[in-house]
């Protein structure tokens, strides 16, 4: 196979859905809104206190929600109470994502596990057994990544990164993830990385399929065309001018 011919590069992909000040990001709305104009969704998963996996972003409340705390010490009972950016959305479980897509437009699964790699990545497998659409998954994680790599190998998987500026990580940690010194480990299928690092030496010695994130203007996004295959992107609709 081909993984250039595949959805992944074949139309951009929607940053969270396609989220607006009515449809906020990783919501439910924003999907049905990715779904209605034809985009992939690109969406993060990651467990909460009693196992659920919950789509979200960050790992602190505070950003999209009227409350503090940490995402991961909620049970699936609370959800019910969260409203993401002062809407009527709220955190949805990552099973009622895969219900209400149900195929209807590929999705690219961001796998937010920044600790020991098994538990999340074994129940997100089990939760897309038979799913009925197109999907791949990608991570920052090189040991989630490789989870996968062993346990299902035919998932398209794809390395996240970037030049990791201000990251709360050591130097050295930061080299290793930078240069993907790790695709040993995760053994990707592509590469997705941050397109304000693009071009570099080290997506490029990979001679791996590229997508850049997050692209947030057409400006952006033909600054960035060249030196990758399809963009993921949010806050405007691509117009895409690719010269056969």
């Amino acid at each position: 196979m081909d993984i250039r011919k595949t959805w992944l590069f074949q139309t951009p992909i929607a940053h969270r859905g396609l989220h607006d000040e009515n449809r906020p990001e990783n919501s439910l709305a924003s999907f049905e809104n990715a779904v209605a104009n034809q985009y992939p969704i690109e969406l993060d998963i990651r467990p909460i206190d009693d196992g659920t996996v919950v789509v979200f972003h960050d790992d602190r409340l505070s950003r999209m929600t009227d409350n503090d705390g940490y995402v991961c010490n909620l049970t699936r009972a609370e959800l019910a109470v969260q409203r993401l950016a002062n809407t009527e959305e709220k955190i949805p479980t990552f099973e009622e994502v895969l219900s209400v897509v149900n195929g209807r437009t590929p999705i690219l699964i961001e796998i937010k596990n920044e600790g020991k790699a098994g538990l999340l990545e074994k129940t997100a497998l089990e939760m897309l057994k038979g799913y009925p659409g197109d999907f791949a998954v990608q991570a920052f994680n090189p040991f989630a990544l490789e989870y996968f790599k062993h346990n299902a190998p035919e998932i398209m998987r794809g390395q996240l990164s970037c030049f990791y500026e201000g990251a709360a990580l050591s130097r050295f940690k930061r080299s290793l993830l930078k240069k993907l010194k790790l695709n040993r480990v995760s053994a990707p299928d592509f590469i997705s990385y941050a397109g304000a690092n693009l071009p570099n030496k080290y997506v490029t010695r990979t001679g791996l399929p590229v997508l850049a994130w997050t692209v947030r203007s057409n400006t952006e996004m033909e600054t960035v065309l060249p030196y990758c295959e399809n963009i993921i992107f949010e806050g405007f609709i691509p117009i895409i001018n690719r010269s056969e």
